[in-house]
């Protein structure tokens, strides 16, 4: 089992590129889909509280569910195995990319990926929103959508804050459909 947990974030650590959003859905296919360690419903609420809380999210992530599998010992493995490829590529990748960043070929990699970590976050979005409307109504849905935008991008509030927010109403409402 120690295995499998190294393995799975180490897996993420080596093929997340492009950040934390972009290997949710790397960690979600491992650890829901192929080891059934979690429920989607398990994965979704570890992942909101892992986006309140400081740092990466992906290492949360991997520590949390590492813990859950193996308790600190499993925590420390996931948490090691996300970091260490991680390292090791960004002091390969970044000489590399220095050494011929003025290559056509490099620079239309560079711009390729960003379709893909789009793709995959809108598929991750989707499944989420499906799942979620599983549990509510379209107009709640949108009426939620449209009020968190507005505070993000007309009152400027800060992420975190909304994120607690919806974790406080979700504390605090009644099991029901809304």
């Amino acid at each position: 089992m120690h295995f499998k947990i190294f393995w799975v974030f180490f897996k993420v650590g080596m093929l997340g590129y492009g950040g934390g959003p972009s290997s949710i859905p790397l960690v979600h296919k491992e650890v829901v889909d192929t080891y059934k360690w979690m429920t989607d419903d398990e994965f979704q609420d570890a992942l909101a509280i892992g986006n309140v809380l400081p740092g990466p999210i992906i290492t949360k992530l991997g520590g949390y569910i590492g813990h859950l599998q193996k308790g600190w010992l499993g925590m420390v493995n996931a948490v090691f195995a996300t970091i260490l490829p991680t390292i090791i590529l960004m002091i390969i990748l970044l000489n590399l990319f220095t050494e011929f960043k003025d290559l056509g070929w490099v620079q239309g990699m560079s711009h390729g990926v960003m379709p893909v970590v789009g793709v995959m976050l809108f598929i991750m979005t989707y499944e989420f929103l499906t799942k979620a409307k599983a549990r509510t109504t379209w107009r709640f849905l949108i009426l939620f959508t449209l009020i968190a935008f507005g505070l993000l991008a007309v009152l400027n509030v800060h992420p975190a804050i909304i994120i607690l927010l919806i974790v406080a109403f979700s504390l605090l409402r009644k099991e029901r459909r809304v």
